[in-house]
């Protein structure tokens, strides 16, 4: 079967791997553009999140592209990420597209659509080929997001960032269509070796900042402006927990890592002890854990609209006074600019540049500096 799945960050590397293991056709959407953002905003219910309309957009260009079915997660709790799937379903249907739908819903979900999915997905292949193919997948994702963080933190550290990120882009190609698994770390040391060679002399350590909120406009660069590599060029390292083999292990296989779940709960439990839906609770044991660890910022990325990161917005000012963490805020829907972001992170940076400057100088915070 032609399936396709929507864009998340770097999502479609281990589903193109899996997908085509398994014996069908990966059909994944063109990159995320301005046409996608139209058909998804023209199609959407007017008052649903970014990540609804974006993927709803992905999926009418994959289906023009000729994919007969959709592979979408599943979601728990009050997030309308648990009904994104019926919804766009029949958006798409009423729009006259024919097409199948398959959910993978987390353990604690709908068994029932998870079973469907994986009947189908396993149908073509023997048990241990599908095998292999799940270990391959698993793999090279955990190696490419090794390589985002290893980008990450080299970037503010380069002395010509532009090659530094020709050199991620040949890494991500390279593991696109790498096969073998054994090979995965040779590339990963090539790009090592790329970014270790073009360092400038550290003379002091650069601004590291975390990067928190709802986890699609955290990881899907196109929607959230590249803000990790417009930080970057400015000199700042961005720290990011979220990721996608972190995803996966969290929300599908929670049951065999739970350690996931309860570090987010013993660091989230002071300020926010239940659980409000989405990446909410997430969002503020992350900020913890920034404030813990004595970083320079935080910047909460999140949908207009989105209920959990509401709530957790409207905590993060007592994290941020606990521990005297500046917290930038990013509210983006499908009319936000790219030079309202920019001037905006411009202006944080400066303020995280000018406070570690005070600091630097007095030893400690004096009265009346924001902290």
């Amino acid at each position: 079967m032609r399936l396709t799945f929507p864009h998340m960050g770097l999502l479609s590397l281990p589903v193109e791997t899996l997908l085509n293991g398994l014996g069908h056709e990966a059909v994944p959407a063109p990159p995320t553009n301005k046409r996608t953002f139209e058909l998804g905003a023209k199609y959407s219910p007017e008052g649903a999140c970014l990540p609804f309309k974006i993927n709803l957009g992905n999926f009418i260009e994959a289906l023009e592209l000729g994919a007969e079915g959709i592979l979408m997660g599943g979601g728990l709790g009050p997030c309308r990420f648990g009904y994104y799937a019926q919804v766009q379903q029949r958006i798409l249907a009423d729009l006259g597209f024919r097409f199948q739908m398959f959910l993978l819903e987390p353990l604690g979900g709908e068994r029932q659509e998870l079973y469907r999915t994986l009947q189908m997905l396993l149908a073509k292949v023997p048990v241990f080929q599908a095998m292999a193919a799940f270990r391959l997948a698993c793999r090279k994702i955990r190696w490419v997001d090794r390589g985002n963080a290893l980008l990450r933190s080299m970037l503010p550290r380069s002395k010509d960032r532009v090659k530094a990120q020709r050199s991620y882009e040949r890494f991500l190609g390279a593991m696109r269509e790498e096969k073998t698994p054994e090979k995965f770390g040779a590339h990963y040391r090539e790009l090592e070796g790329e970014l270790r060679a073009d360092l400038w002399p550290e003379a002091e350590p650069p601004l590291r900042v975390k990067i928190i909120g709802e986890i699609y406009m955290v990881l899907e660069p196109r929607v959230n402006f590249h803000l990790e590599m417009l930080l970057g060029e400015m000199g700042v390292e961005v720290v990011r927990a979220m990721s996608v083999s972190q995803w996966v292990e969290e929300h599908l296989f929670g049951f065999f890592y739970p350690h996931h779940r309860r570090r987010t709960v013993l660091l989230s439990g002071p300020f926010l002890p239940s659980f409000v839906g989405g990446h909410g609770r997430e969002t503020i044991a992350e900020m913890v854990d920034a404030g813990v660890n004595r970083l320079d910022g935080v910047i909460q990325v999140l949908p207009f609209t989105c209920m959990p990161e509401i709530v957790a917005q409207s905590i993060a000012p007592a994290v941020s006074a606990t521990y005297r963490l500046p917290c930038l805020t990013l509210v983006l829907d499908e009319h936000s600019a790219e030079a309202g972001v920019l001037t905006r992170l411009e202006a944080f940076v400066d303020l995280l540049r000018r406070r570690r400057a005070v600091r630097t100088e007095a030893g400690r915070v004096p009265s009346g500096v924001p902290g």
